[in-house]
């Protein structure tokens, strides 16, 4: 799915790096060494994050060779991100060996500082952002209006659950933007790339909404065959499938003098 949509949004992304990507020369005046950093911010196991790198890489060649046409060949760093329970081995295993950039893993949550202050150029988040850092309290408490009633999903038609995960995605949000803008280079540039629903469509309409519920209720059963005594609640934060797809795509200012770029792409679910 991902990759049939870096494919879609491929011609988009160039442009925006041609157009919004404001850097001086990354050049270092005691090695003359060009390097420009990209961190993949929920890069999973791989491929589709090494097709994303090397697409951002093309566009951002282009741009420098035309900006600074005589300055040495620019080298690129990619810091490849997710949690600590990710299989990182896998990611490692399936590197292609044609890259042309040095890798890192970076473990850790990306709502939060994992980069020193101006180490990035370029952020990157493609269908990462839609997972929460945790489930929000009020969707496992049975005495509270917000109950979701055993679904792992917000489906849109309680709104009292609506408004807890919405309140918990905008804390992640504020809070993975506060830490990128720390972490960017002035003039750099932030790519997300997030899915939402059209006004009027409900989560639970979609067939990606109908497939997580089926998903979420063969969890429950396969948890209780396992334990009776096993709460609900542990279970569904095991799962990690909670999604909240509504969000409107808006011009970032930041209070300090520095200026991030940011480019959303909101790829919108049908029926």
């Amino acid at each position: 799915m991902q990759r049939g949509v870096l494919v879609i949004v491929d011609e988009l992304m160039d442009e925006g790096i041609k157009e919004t990507l404001d850097f001086k020369s990354p050049c270092s005046d005691s090695s003359n060494t060009c390097t420009f950093r990209i961190a993949d911010f929920g890069c999973s196991a791989g491929p589709n994050t090494f097709l994303a790198m090397e697409k951002i890489m093309e566009a951002v060649e282009q741009k420098y060779h035309a900006q600074f046409q005589n300055s040495p060949p620019l080298e690129f760093q990619v810091f490849f991100n997710d949690v600590t329970a990710n299989d990182f081995n896998t990611l490692f295993k399936t590197l292609p060996s044609y890259q042309k950039y040095f890798a890192a893993g970076v473990p850790g949550t990306f709502y939060g500082r994992l980069f020193p202050k101006s180490t990035l150029h370029l952020a990157y988040a493609s269908y990462s952002l839609q997972w929460l850092s945790k489930v929000p309290e009020e969707v496992v408490d049975t005495k509270s209006p917000a109950w979701n009633k055993g679904s792992i999903q917000c489906s849109g038609t309680a709104k009292e659950v609506a408004k807890a995960y919405s309140a918990q995605f905008k804390a992640d949000m504020d809070n993975f933007l506060n830490a990128r803008a720390q972490e960017i280079i002035g003039g750099g540039l932030m790519v997300i790339i997030i899915s939402g629903l059209p006004d009027g469509i409900l989560m639970s309409q979609t067939v990606v909404g109908i497939c997580i519920e089926l998903f979420g209720s063969c969890l429950i059963d396969m948890a209780k065959l396992v334990s009776n005594n096993i709460r609900l609640g542990l279970v569904r934060a095991r799962a990690g499938v909670h999604f909240i797809f509504l969000m409107n795509s808006k011009k970032l200012k930041f209070s300090s003098n520095l200026r991030i770029n940011v480019l959303f792409l909101l790829l919108l679910s049908s029926e």
